[in-house]
């Protein structure tokens, strides 16, 4: 299934929301939490309380949505939070549900912050050798969240700057997903501060590389990974004029390399198989995010014709994307058709089979094929997201319409999800419940009072559908509560 397209507008600005968020922790907060028991050895407490933090996290990650060139891929969603989740449930002081999330971005970095959210370039994934290098990075981002490094450095900083915390919070967001604008702002907020901001940080660095490392080994990856990886990119990049992003956000001084080494040694060194979906990842990105068509036909029939490949499988797989972006779709389909044959599960071939069998219109064995998965997993946001499409495309609205709709009870807030219903509910001529549904795809990128506004043409084009009215006046005043609730936080 193709990624959509995000809508182009000014969402609710990050700073002032977490300026209010932030300056009302040491006045409002301090009285409403009177009676609540503090959290010892919670590191970064007295500025940002847990459930502070979750709510920051959530406004930020709305702003994101809207701002960055987020790719909701399902495919590529399921396989990183997977893969993160496997890191998360051998963590300790884990205070949160774990988000990841991937950028279009060929740059290589990733990036961490409030309420546990996780954001990767895609650039690391097909940069990249192995699925234990990629799990290094995420081991160590996981450990900058449940060490709590983010609101401990506010904490540190607050102290030397006192008056800019807002503009250190936004500074560090910005820092974080685009490190050459956030340098910027963090260099206006610290001014004579920087220096110790700096210090403070690289000791975060080497903090989350032990717990990293430790926590690479427990969740059955290479623990030597993470030495080998930094070791590269600061070989590759130690002359270059412009290092790529994770380095300056991930400073990597040849003590800190050398330190990583030491601790490694600690564990065994682990000898894995290549990981299918890894090497599935690293070439639906390629063949279908980047680099010219051409190019990547020749590479893929390159490569598998001089086997210069970790697994045969995914070559092909690059191969079968690029036929499909080239429009030649009874090659991709051909393709394929002989790797789902080979593998019935994954949903990696099942995704792509998918949309070339709406592109040869053979909606009849596309259907088939998804309504014995979606059997087999039901809500599986790939499945479902898929089957919902196809029936679309088939002109089947009204099944399309109830498969999102139950999918979306299971999972909600599901972004492509709501973005597709109101594509079937603009066929279905279902106007009163397009506007609806476009409001939550807004609401989901900060824009709530594009959002009530949305409500209101629904609420105007409903005049024959009492319930469908009230559902839609509650929702307003849930939306507008919501809105002065993150002013108030």
């Amino acid at each position: 299934m193709r990624s959509p397209i995000l809508p182009k507008f000014k969402p609710l600005l990050l700073s002032s929301l977490l300026s209010a968020a932030l300056f009302s922790v040491s006045s409002v907060g301090a009285e409403s939490n009177r009676n609540q028991l503090p959290e010892i050895g919670s590191a970064g407490g007295s500025i940002l309380s847990i459930d502070k933090e979750r709510q920051i996290g959530d406004i930020a990650m709305r702003q994101l949505r809207a701002s960055q060139p987020l790719l909701n891929d399902p495919v590529l969603t399921e396989y990183i939070n997977h893969l993160g989740n496997r890191l998360v449930k051998n963590a300790n002081d884990v205070n949160y549900s774990f988000k990841f999330f991937l950028i279009n971005n060929p740059e290589i970095n990733a990036f961490a912050f409030f309420g546990g959210h996780v954001g990767v370039h895609t650039g690391l994934i097909t940069q990249a050798d192995t699925e234990s290098e990629l799990a290094s990075v995420l081991a160590h981002e996981v450990s900058h969240v449940t060490q709590r490094h983010l609101a401990r450095r506010l904490e540190s900083q607050r102290r030397t700057q006192p008056l800019t915390t807002a503009g250190l919070i936004s500074g560090v967001l910005l820092t974080l997903v685009n490190p050459g604008v956030g340098f910027a702002a963090l260099s206006t907020s610290l001014a004579a501060g920087q220096q110790a901001s700096i210090n403070y940080t690289r000791g975060n660095e080497k903090e989350a590389d032990r717990v990293g490392i430790a926590l690479l080994a427990n969740s059955g990856f290479n623990p030597h990974a993470s030495a080998e990886f930094f070791g590269k990119l600061a070989e590759k990049y130690r002359y270059r004029t412009k290092p790529p992003a994770m380095l300056l956000t991930h400073p990597l001084p040849e003590s800190r390399i050398s330190d990583a080494r030491g601790r490694a040694q600690a564990y065994p060194y682990i000898h894995l198989a290549p990981s299918l979906d890894f090497e599935l990842s690293k070439a639906r990105i390629a063949a279908r995010y980047q680099g010219e068509v051409e190019q990547n036909i020749a590479y893929y029939q390159d490569v598998i014709e001089r086997n210069k490949y970790a697994i045969r499988a995914a070559a092909q797989y690059g191969l079968a994307l690029s036929y499909f972006r080239d429009r030649q779709f009874n090659k991709a389909q051909k393709l394929l058709e002989s790797l789902y044959q080979s593998d019935q599960l994954n949903l990696f071939y099942v995704d792509a089979l998918s949309d070339a069998y709406i592109q040869t219109k053979r909606f009849d064995k596309a259907l088939a094929m998804l309504d014995k998965l979606n059997k087999l997993m039901p809500n599986n946001q790939v499945v479902a997201l898929n089957y919902a499409n196809v029936l679309q495309e088939n002109k089947q609205y009204e099944q399309a319409s109830q498969l999102l709709n139950d999918f979306l009870l299971v999972k909600p807030n599901h972004f492509v999800a709501y973005d597709l219903l109101t594509t079937v509910y603009r066929k279905q001529e279902e106007t009163a419940l397009m506007h609806a549904t476009k409001a939550e795809v807004l609401a989901l990128l900060g824009g709530y009072s594009q959002a009530v506004d949305e409500l209101q043409t629904a609420y105007n084009y409903a005049d024959k559908q009492p319930i469908v009215r009230k559902r839609i006046k509650a929702r307003i005043l849930q939306l507008q509560a919501q809105e002065q609730k993150i002013k108030r936080l």
